[in-house]
């Protein structure tokens, strides 16, 4: 089964490595036919030269570079479109999911179209917590009730062939799009449950209030694109 890793990095120039290193020791184990696609999203830091220097070392990685910082909106659509692999995943580059995930994905995903993953044992602030759950009531109001998923996900790449997408942006809402047509058109989803772990390195770039107000602003616009 040919599989594609794309990461996602942003100013990551302390973890990226690790997170290639880590994603290509549990390929390596799996052995099967695999990329990964290091998505560098207008980084300001020394992840452009991080990257290269891992195309360099690693056979099956290769880099794309965004010229201007596109957000995570772009870095899917970027990673939708140059993705060779019969699966897809999407891993952030500061570390916070395992490598070995890859593993439990791909066990489910034999008799699934979509795996998404959400997380157990989060440790979040009072303030973080009662954001997600007010932006997850919002969500079921807006699109009905939708399957779990807080993480990372693996789907077949035939989807893309066969879900017409329309969303653009910065943030969340081209991937939310796909989640919810592929559910509608009655392809199989499973959810599964998953850890998560401190980052390597730095800030999350994305658990702050400008971040969440612009999740749901595009949530609105989803809305009429699903109708």
């Amino acid at each position: 089964m040919d599989l594609s890793v794309v990461i996602m990095a942003f100013n990551e120039e302390k973890s990226l490595e690790l997170v290639v290193s880590e994603i290509e020791n549990v390929l390596d184990e799996i052995n099967c036919q695999s990329e990964i696609i290091i998505i560098d999203d207008g980084s300001t830091d020394n992840t452009y030269q991080i990257s290269d220097f891992l195309a360099d070392k690693y056979k099956r990685v290769r880099v794309i570079h965004h010229k201007k910082n596109k957000g995570l909106g772009g870095v899917y659509r970027t990673g939708f479109d140059s993705a060779k692999g019969e699966l897809l995943t999407f891993y952030p580059a500061d570390g916070q999911f395992s490598g070995s995930l890859i593993k439990l994905l791909l066990s489910r995903v034999v008799k699934s179209d979509m795996v998404l993953g959400y997380l157990i044992n989060q440790k979040r602030s009072f303030l973080s917590m009662v954001l997600s759950k007010a932006e997850r009531i919002l969500y079921n109001l807006l699109y009905g009730k939708m399957p779990k998923f807080q993480g990372i996900l693996m789907f077949r790449r035939r989807l893309l062939e066969e879900i017409k997408l329309k969303s653009s942006g910065r943030g969340w809402a081209v991937l939310m799009e796909f989640i919810i047509k592929a559910q509608r058109n009655g392809f199989r989803i499973n959810s599964v449950p998953i850890d998560i772990r401190p980052r390597f390195s730095g800030k999350s770039k994305v658990n702050n209030f400008k971040t969440i107000f612009a999740n749901l602003k595009q949530a609105v616009i989803l809305r009429g694109y699903l109708r």
